[in-house]
């Protein structure tokens, strides 16, 4: 065992270190944790009870012999300055490109962000829903007209049919079936509706919808929250108008246009020269929705409200073609890379 750890010590002192790959060599062999060092420690057991302590001690002595030599040479090696012979100057220089947040992800965030300042929580589900939370707890009852107003992609699971859900409302519902008011929250995910693709329609897109429900809850709250948001999303001159809607899970219901932010509200081709842009619809919980979800309509009330990202991305970024957000062109994602 002492010739092993003589030969060690004598490897160690003859070892040349010259750059720092070599220093690193030298820790791997002697200070790693399959190093010869070490190999010697775990051999420390076959040797006789009355040589164990001296063993040992010449042990420690061989591991302070290895380290003591690594930081030596590792203070000189990383304070020696770089000179223009250690610089290989025929390299080809590498470039570091920034990636990036999604569009949609950023104005996905900043939504989050100006709800949480008020008090709402983040809700998440299932994309793929059944029918009692994506319709019928939504007072869209079996052969209701309104159910044609969203054309759905159904699935087949076993004996039960489900659906791609149509909007976030059905987290909505779960909300409601878990929780007792008050209730505070917004849910942002993808939806999925079957349409054609153009440059104003997907098959898929984002939404974000809110959910405020407790007592004497007016539907003037609803409009100074959403004036909040407008301001907080667009600045401080937007302005919102509210027009008469109708929306089965909702009652009185309104469509909500926000001042053209490309125009100043002057009128242009996008907001077709009326200087509005529709950007949400909300109104207040229809009592038969609550009731559905074992809240009673007698003692709360609510609104509700729901907006579409890419709308909202379309007027923040004047992106003309909802298209682009997935197509995964890097000549549009590179426009949204940070700038240090």
């Amino acid at each position: 065992m002492r010739d092993k750890i003589a030969d060690v010590s004598s490897i160690i002192t003859s070892f040349q270190i010259k750059d720092l790959n070599q220093l690193e060599t030298f820790r791997i062999q002697f200070l790693g944790s399959k190093s010869d060092i070490k190999t010697l420690f775990g051999e420390l057991k076959t040797v006789p009870n009355e040589e164990k302590k001296s063993i040992g001690k010449e042990l420690n002595d061989l591991r302070i012999q290895a380290e003591e030599k690594f930081a030596t040479y590792k203070d000189q090696l990383e304070s020696k300055p770089e000179t223009s012979e250690s610089i290989d100057f025929s390299k080809t220089g590498e470039s570091f490109s920034v990636g990036s947040h999604h569009p949609i992800s950023l104005v996905r965030s900043e939504i989050i962000e100006i709800f949480n300042r008020i008090g709402f929580i983040v809700s998440e589900g299932p994309e793929i829903e059944d029918d009692w939370h994506n319709f019928s707890a939504l007072n869209f009852p079996p052969e209701h007209p309104a159910r044609d107003m969203q054309d759905t992609f159904f699935i087949e699971k076993g004996e039960k049919e489900m659906a791609l859900r149509t909007h976030t409302s059905s987290v909505q519902v779960r909300v409601m079936e878990n929780q007792q008011p008050p209730i505070r929250t917004i849910s942002p995910g993808r939806v999925y509706r079957n349409e054609a693709i153009s440059a104003r329609a997907h098959c898929f897109f984002h939404q974000v919808e809110g959910l405020y429900i407790d007592k004497n809850v007016s539907f003037a709250d609803l409009k100074q929250t959403l004036l909040y948001f407008a301001k907080e999303m667009f600045g401080d001159k937007a302005q919102i108008r509210l027009r008469p809607s109708y929306f089965p899970f909702t009652e009185p219901s309104a469509e909500v246009d926000v001042s053209c932010s490309i125009c100043n509200a002057k009128g242009c081709n996008v907001c077709k020269n009326t200087g509005w842009l529709e950007i949400l619809g909300c109104g207040m919980v229809d009592p038969n929705v609550l009731e559905a979800a074992g809240i009673d309509s007698k003692t709360y009330t609510g609104y509700a409200f729901g907006m579409g990202i890419e709308r909202i991305t379309q007027l923040k970024y004047k992106v003309n073609d909802l298209r682009l957000y997935s197509e995964n062109d890097v000549r549009f994602l590179k426009q949204f890379t940070p700038s240090f």
